[in-house]
């Protein structure tokens, strides 16, 4: 990558020392040369773009990429392409794949597959051998392979044992175990939020009750172990004062939620497009507000993509036998930014894609410093765009955003001295 000068960014960096400037940066052999008013151009490229923001670099905590095993709804090279059209720099992959992620061997098979890409990508293992919930894994090797926590993704841990044994024997190398809330025996058949909704359309309905319980449970065996956990897609009010009340008690606890939760509510549902069908589900308005309010307190650390790509044949069902899931990795900040905005400001919205994540994955902070690493997402909050499936990167059909209008565009990321520009970006430097 040639030097690079981004001339008059605002720059949104909670807790760094640039955080709320409006400066010029000067990128360089992979890190951030100067910061200043007015540098020389010199010979390097000027980026200059009314509205251009610039933060560390974003991370997703929960995306889907089905490689191996399933490639034609997402490979793990298109997945990265992705991320980086979504403004991450880096993503950590789930190990829900088949085979599973669930020694050593495939987790550096994953990181060299990505070797050399401008995303980083941070790779889950499986919990539990072949994702069973039976026997644990080889935490300990894949944590030495550069797995960065672990976690069975949405199937069902119904052993309380063998979620304490991994909570304690992560703390042997400070490891993380990710936990998804929803008790597989209250989820029954369930199709929908709980609700009057459901009963008005003759849907089986997902109760709050199922977060609840699961999620009662997986904090008292951190509380008893004090090991590290986070808790993956927090859809409920209950869910939230449930991990409120956790932290308030000291322990070591992080929560995310996805971006559609923020935005979409049940309602969604009346016309049975299989399109809003996600685990957990879409929940009433009421709790929408609730989790808005869990995001802006701190509650709710980190804002995720849970990026889930189908296919046609996945999803254009009859509702009960559609997959469950959505994709999101390219549209999640900006689904998140229009549900927040003037619900909180802009940089609480960045700190949950930045500092956020990397907490919770256990990654040492980032900030944007004279010298340090260019690792960096560049950003307009006000810009309005509409993502539409013809320009759309990744091959997920089951977005419910195609055609839909968004504030709040990534237009680029800078990492390990490579980059990648928006199409506006490439506009601009044309």
């Amino acid at each position: 990558m040639k030097p690079t000068l981004l001339r008059q960014v605002h720059i949104v960096d909670p807790g760094g020392p640039a955080h709320g400037q409006e400066a010029d940066l000067l990128l360089q052999d992979g890190r951030i040369a100067r910061i200043g008013q007015r540098l020389a151009r010199g010979d390097a490229r000027e980026v200059r773009l009314p509205g251009l923001h610039v933060s560390p670099g974003w991370t997703d905590t929960r995306a889907h990429f089905r490689e191996p095993g399933e490639e034609p709804k997402e490979g793990l090279r298109n997945g990265l392409d992705a991320a980086a059209a979504g403004g991450f720099t880096a993503v950590a992959v789930l190990p829900s794949t088949r085979p599973a992620i669930d020694d050593a061997s495939r987790v550096e098979h994953l990181l060299r597959r990505a070797d050399g890409h401008v995303v980083r990508l941070l790779p889950l293992g499986g919990l539990t051998k072949g994702l069973q919930g039976q026997q644990l894994a080889e935490l300990y090797d894949m944590h030495r392979a550069g797995a960065v926590a672990f976690t069975d993704d949405q199937e069902p841990l119904r052993n309380p044992r063998v979620l304490l044994l991994a909570l304690q024997y992560v703390t042997v190398f400070g490891g993380t175990v990710i936990a998804f809330a929803q008790d597989p025996d209250l989820l029954g058949q369930g199709q929908m939020h709980e609700g009057p909704l459901s009963a008005r359309l003759g849907m089986r309905g997902i109760a709050p009750l199922a977060e609840q319980v699961r999620l009662a449970r997986d904090l008292a065996l951190l509380e008893y172990t004090g090991s590290r956990l986070h808790v993956a897609t927090v859809s409920t009010a209950e869910g939230v004062d449930l991990v409120r009340a956790a932290k308030a008690r000291g322990l070591a606890l992080t929560a995310s939620v996805a971006a559609h939760h923020l935005l979409l509510d049940d309602g969604c549902l009346r016309g049975f497009d299989t399109v809003y069908k996600v685990m957990p589900p879409l929940r009433d308005a009421t709790t929408i507000e609730v989790l808005r309010n869990g995001v802006k307190d701190g509650t709710i650390d980190t804002i995720c993509s849970d990026h889930r790509p189908e296919d046609i044949e996945h999803k254009k069902l009859e509702f009960g036998q559609a997959a469950f899931g959505m994709g999101g990795l390219e549209t999640a900040f900006a689904v998140a930014n229009t549900a927040l905005k003037g619900h909180m400001s802009l940089r609480r919205i960045v700190e949950r894609f930045t500092h956020g994540p990397r907490k919770a994955l256990g990654l040492p902070p980032l900030h944007l410093v004279e010298g340090g690493e260019a690792d960096l997402t560049l950003f307009d909050p006000e810009m309005s765009w509409v993502y539409d499936r013809p320009t759309a990167v990744s091959r997920a059909d089951n977005s419910p955003f195609f055609g839909q209008q968004l504030t709040g565009r990534p237009l680029g990321i800078v990492r390990a001295g490579r980059h990648h520009w928006s199409p506006v970006l490439q506009e601009v430097l044309a």
